[in-house]
């Protein structure tokens, strides 16, 4: 497929999906949002895709919401404030859920919607020089459709705070606050990525998507009878999987397991 607003290229069973509007920050419009939505469910749906690298190109990452779609929204009756809210909502709700693990490479700095993009990957890699801020409140807004996935990022506390200050935080702020998982210099970007991606592609295809699931649904979660039958389910359905007798098996024999590349 092509793409507006995104350049997305797959080599080794990665998939890069390039924001791809650097003249204005790559911030996001109509346009980005349904690109990113649609770009996101097709590559999760890929059997020859076993990882995502969400990257953009230019100074910034994203600078959060295109000035002119902001504009046109002064206009909107209250029923399509809410549709093109939901769009947006949608879009992010298909980054968190797809199926395969997401990185996300940040090269430059990540402002208000910006900071959803980020924080709805599982993997977040920085360059220690880039600045993030949830910067709504200073336009009388809120981040309501990212809160979901700042706060699972951020946790609530350091959520309190930056919602309603609007502060900007350096990475190193954001390393401790756990919403960036590796700090390094602009020039190791690459290298870690690349390292993370192999790491994400020599795993079970099956056991990585579980995984993956497995986190959304047990985080936050009463620890219950229902809980802990449900998790004895999981792996024994897994126990079962072709690749998980494959990769047991492959262990006991010491050979390579069948998916591995």
């Amino acid at each position: 497929m092509k793409y507006e607003t995104l350049t997305v290229a797959c080599a080794e069973h990665v998939a890069t999906v390039t924001l791809n509007r650097p003249d204005v920050r790559n911030a996001f419009n109509e346009t980005m949002i349904a690109d990113l939505g649609a770009a996101f469910t097709a590559l999760g749906a890929r059997d020859d895709v076993r990882a995502i690298v969400l990257a953009a190109n230019g100074k910034a990452f994203c600078a959060g919401a295109d000035l002119n779609w902001m504009r046109k929204m002064a206009g909107y009756s209250d029923d399509e404030n809410h549709a093109d809210a939901l769009r947006l909502a949608q879009m992010l709700s298909a980054i968190y859920r797809c199926p395969k693990p997401v990185i996300a490479r940040v090269h430059g700095d990540a402002y208000a919607g910006g900071m959803g993009l980020v924080c709805a990957a599982d993997i977040v890699v920085a360059a220690d020089t880039v600045h993030f801020c949830l910067s709504e409140a200073r336009l009388g807004l809120m981040p309501a459709t990212i809160a979901p996935y700042v706060i699972r990022a951020l946790g609530e506390q350091a959520s309190r705070r930056y919602f309603v200050t609007a502060e900007a935080f350096d990475c190193a702020t954001a390393l401790r606050l756990g919403l960036v998982s590796e700090a390094v210099s602009a020039d190791e970007l690459d290298v870690t990525v690349q390292r993370l991606a192999q790491a994400l592609c020599a795993n079970s295809p099956n056991a990585v998507r579980e995984c993956k699931q497995l986190v959304q649904d047990v985080a936050g979660v009463t620890i219950d009878d229902t809980l802990i039958d449900d998790t004895a389910l999981r792996i024994a359905r897994i126990r079962a999987s072709e690749e998980g007798r494959d990769g047991v098996s492959s262990f006991l024999e010491k050979r390579t397991p069948l998916w591995r590349v």
